[in-house]
């Protein structure tokens, strides 16, 4: 059973993580270095996961993509109550952390350098990948580890949106919570072990991939 909730969790992580780090670098690099209709209240509601509880994430999530909801008719099969709603619950609420760290990567890149590439007659695309993504690698690499944690710990929005199905949405913080109210304490150890012991993994990496952080 915990082999079931573990791979369950790093499938669920692994699929929100491909859009975290997409959508968080693509952001990050639009709200760095471009004026934009908007800029701050975008910023805004994409770092509001960050401090809203995630129940109250998960709330907005099912009134968006329950079946009749604003989201949930143009899709052609409801997330709720499966894997890819624990899916988009992780990933919703991991974004602001990669979305932070991109930012401030990217905004970190001396403005001589892309100026540079621009006198060569480099377009803005071809400026994104040879000047400012390979400067900016390790703290996006930073980044994305600690959204992965983020993500493989949500708790709260997927079992709002998803719910607690044992072999299909029962991901390791959900275990956790079910093995404590049977009463199966041995079971939420090995269980809390398991995620302590990544997370601490996940924050000591990323701390000594990212230049800017402090010295462990």
């Amino acid at each position: 059973m915990i082999t079931t909730s573990l791979f369950l969790s790093l499938q669920v992580t692994g699929v929100a993580m491909l859009g975290v780090i997409i959508l968080g670098t693509s952001l990050g690099w639009l709200l760095a270095r471009y004026r934009l209709p908007g800029k701050s209240f975008l910023n805004l509601l994409l770092l509001l996961p960050l401090v809203l509880p995630p129940t109250v994430t998960g709330f907005y999530l099912v009134w968006l993509l329950k079946p009749q909801g604003l989201l949930g008719r143009l899709l052609p099969f409801s997330p709720m109550f499966h894997w890819t709603g624990a899916a988009l619950a992780a990933g919703v609420v991991s974004l602001p952390l990669m979305l932070q760290s991109a930012r401030a990567a990217f905004e970190s890149i001396p403005e001589p350098l892309l100026e540079a590439a621009n006198v060569l007659g480099q377009s803005p695309w071809q400026r994104f990948w040879r000047v400012a993504l390979p400067l900016a690698f390790p703290s996006l690499v930073a980044g994305a580890m600690l959204s992965f944690a983020r993500a493989m710990g949500e708790f709260g929005a997927t079992l709002m949106l998803a719910g607690n199905i044992q072999g299909k949405t029962q991901t390791l913080p959900l275990a956790i919570y079910e093995a404590l109210l049977a009463g199966q304490d041995q079971r939420a150890w090995q269980l809390v072990a398991l995620l302590t012991c990544f997370s601490w993994l996940i924050l000591y990496l990323s701390l000594r991939l990212n230049p800017r952080s402090t010295r462990i």
